[in-house]
């Protein structure tokens, strides 16, 4: 194994995060992690709860990695509209649209019985 392509491996994947970071909708996922990150302090989470929280955003957040990627492959692929390649597109939004719909409906249950 190269050690030094290893650890640079490491800089092209923040490269990476710092990209998807110029798109909205990472950034409003980010931001709602912020938020869940304040609120479980606030509200004094057991372990288990904060595994399943860091799980979850997690999940949201690397979900909208890899739906930037394919949107970026897609439009370089297709630069011109294409039904398919809106299809691909829209598809890969739907996957990140499960996962947060899934992520906001665990933290309600996990926040609302604590809160009332």
């Amino acid at each position: 194994m190269n050690v030094r392509k290893f650890f640079h491996s490491f800089g092209y994947a923040a490269q990476g995060i710092m990209t998807a970071t110029k798109e909205q909708n990472m950034r409003f996922h980010l931001l709602c992690g912020a938020f869940v990150l304040i609120a479980g302090l606030w509200t004094g989470l057991s372990t288990t709860e904060w595994l399943i929280l860091v799980l979850v955003t997690a999940l949201v957040v690397a979900t909208e990695l890899i739906n930037t990627a394919i949107e970026r492959v897609v439009d370089l692929a297709s630069p011109e509209l294409h039904p398919l390649a809106k299809d691909a597109k829209d598809v890969a939004a739907g996957a990140v649209l499960v996962i947060a719909c899934a992520s906001v409906i665990i933290g309600v249950l996990i926040f609302i019985p604590k809160w009332f």
